[in-house]
């Protein structure tokens, strides 16, 4: 056990999707997987265990944020021996090119600031990578399901409500989508010798003002889902 999870050893699969809402993780566990175990709830950020098409696999909330997912993802890396996490979350689109529900596999992430590199892998850096392997698997995943899979760069953001011009953000960024949690995931996967990848499916767009609901958000990112499980 550790401060934030109370799953036992060896109750967390090798292999984790890491949505952030933990509801979102109850769903695809108990939609997707077999044999499903409800293994930490503390805080209410709920973990299950399963196994899909023989293979063992958990999903694990990681609640909204850098510092959420950072606490999540270095404790199943660090002292659950997880191998690789992969994030399913929803983003925002910048630009007219991707629309809702597109799915998006990062290739990196863009950071507001530094501080969060520095402090963990000791790097002075904004940009932080997705780990090669983990995504030539999700892309190879995505070819067999028919499933286009869009790579770009996202932009890992510490402020949801910003008053910065949203031009002068893209250009900052050098970003396609934007999203929360990525780069902590990144640096913890490179400072720990893990793997990490993160998908995401566009539930708003911040140039034509569509949305999708909360509900939406829960229940209907199941290509994006099927492409992580497969690619297991």
């Amino acid at each position: 056990m550790t401060p934030h999870i109370e799953a036992k050893k060896g109750e967390i699969a090798k292999t984790v999707l890491m949505p952030g809402d933990p509801l979102r993780a109850r769903y695809i566990a108990n939609k997707y997987l077999t044999n499903v175990k409800e293994v930490s709830s503390v805080r209410n950020m709920l973990m299950f265990s399963g196994e899909y098409n023989g293979k063992k696999v958990s999903v694990c909330g990681s609640g909204m944020g850098i510092p959420s997912i950072g606490i999540y993802s270095y404790e199943l890396y660090k002292f659950y021996d997880v191998d690789t996490i992969i994030r399913v979350g929803s983003s925002g689109a910048y630009i007219k090119e991707l629309n809702i529900y597109d799915v998006i596999l990062a290739s990196e992430a863009y950071s507001d600031g530094t501080n969060y590199s520095q402090l963990v892998t000791g790097d002075d850096t904004h940009v932080t990578f997705s780990s090669k392997e983990t995504n030539e698997a999700l892309q190879k995943s995505a070819n067999k399901l028919n499933i286009p899979l869009k790579v770009v760069r996202v932009h890992s953001t510490d402020v949801f409500y910003s008053s910065r011009d949203l031009d002068e953000t893209i250009k900052i960024t050098g970003a396609d989508c934007v999203e929360m949690e990525a780069t902590a995931l990144f640096c913890n996967a490179k400072a720990l010798g893990k793997k990490a990848a993160c998908m995401l499916s566009i539930s708003d767009h911040l140039i034509s003002g569509e949305s999708t609901s909360s509900k939406q958000r829960e229940t209907t990112f199941d290509n994006m889902i099927k492409i992580a499980l497969e690619a297991i």
